[in-house]
């Protein structure tokens, strides 16, 4: 198996609509493997981080990392249970590989974890996988 990169390719994302509100796309095809994105932010002191109200955090080892900024792009990636791309931490920093080829206009989206699912959506996945179960359901 190739070692991975952690230096962000240079492709074309852009920031748009999607059905949970905004959403990161692929403007170009990006390749299995390819280390797509860092997620940035500021790193939370412990009395932050138990003040803080932010959905965009992660935990990178021992500290969090808090990705409100706009200008950390990787923060509109959605959450899907059949994720096109995962994070890494390496090095202290959160790194975005992709999980299999993505095609041009496709949504980034990973599993944001069990505990950010239970927090934050409620048990109430809107990823197309989910949807999709869902609407065959009512439909039966």
């Amino acid at each position: 198996m190739p070692r991975k990169s952690y230096t962000p390719g240079d492709f074309k994302l852009k920031v748009r609509r999607s059905r949970t509100g905004l959403g990161l796309f692929a403007e170009q095809g990006i390749p299995e493997g390819a280390c797509v994105i860092e997620y940035t932010g500021v790193m939370l002191t412990d009395e932050q981080y138990a003040r803080s109200r932010s959905k965009y955090l992660f935990t990178v080892g021992k500290q969090v990392l808090d990705g409100t900024p706009r200008s950390n792009t990787a923060r509109y990636i959605n959450h899907s249970c059949v994720p096109n791309c995962e994070p890494s931490v390496h090095k202290g920093r959160v790194f975005i590989h992709a999980l299999r080829d993505i095609q041009p206009g496709e949504e980034l989206a990973y599993n944001y974890g069990e505990e950010y699912f239970e927090a934050y959506l409620k048990g109430r996945c809107l990823c197309p996988k989910c949807s999709a179960e869902r609407e065959a359901t009512a439909a039966a």
